[in-house]
Formats: structure tokens, C-alpha cells, sequence
């Protein structure tokens, strides 16, 4: 299996400032127990992870290094930064699901 991951510093107009998150986009969810592990060895504040629904739409969801959490905005917002500048989602806007 092939990981792609990205570590995105939000709110910051350079690197090494702002909120980091790590980003790991997904085809099809991984396990819990190896999301956590990810979780913990990039030991940031949040690693989020994705997968698509649509071209705009995607279910979400956020790991500190312990725990599995219910929202992150930072997360979220490197989430869409990923999508649209990395990845050129062509769409206008972003919805994000809780999985």
C-alpha cells in the first residue's frame, strides 16, 4: 500500500510557522488501529485523513498521537489546501463529512 503524506503548517505564509497537521489523502479507509499508529508517529498536534465521495466531497477524520478526535479546523483547513493546490481540485468549494 502506498501512503502519500503531507505535512501542511496552517495560518503561516512560510514554513516552520503556524498550526502543522500532517495530510494523508486515501482511496479507501485504512484500518483504526493503523490510522492511530500514524497518529502517533508523526506525534503532531493532528494527522488527518481523507477519502472522496465525490470531486468535491469527502469523509474526514482527525488522530492526535492518543486519541481519535471529533473535529480540527487547522486539520481541515490543510485538508483543503492539499486538495485545491496540490491535488487541483477544480471545484469552488470543499464539503467535508464526518466519518
Amino acid at each position: 500500500m502506498e501512503l502519500k503524506l503531507y505535512q501542511i503548517d496552517a495560518f503561516a505564509n512560510q514554513i516552520f510557522e503556524g498550526n502543522p497537521a500532517m495530510v494523508c489523502p486515501l482511496k479507501e479507509w485504512i484500518s483504526d488501529e493503523l490510522m492511530q499508529k500514524m497518529g502517533n508517529e508523526h506525534n503532531l498536534s493532528e494527522t488527518v485523513f481523507y477519502v472522496p465521495k465525490k470531486s468535491n466531497e469527502f469523509e474526514i477524520r482527525w488522530f492526535t498521537p492518543t486519541i481519535e478526535v471529533n473535529l480540527c479546523g487547522h486539520a481541515t483547513l490543510a485538508t483543503a489546501f492539499v486538495e485545491f493546490f496540490i491535488h487541483n481540485n477544480p471545484s469552488s468549494e470543499l464539503i467535508f463529512y464526518v466519518n
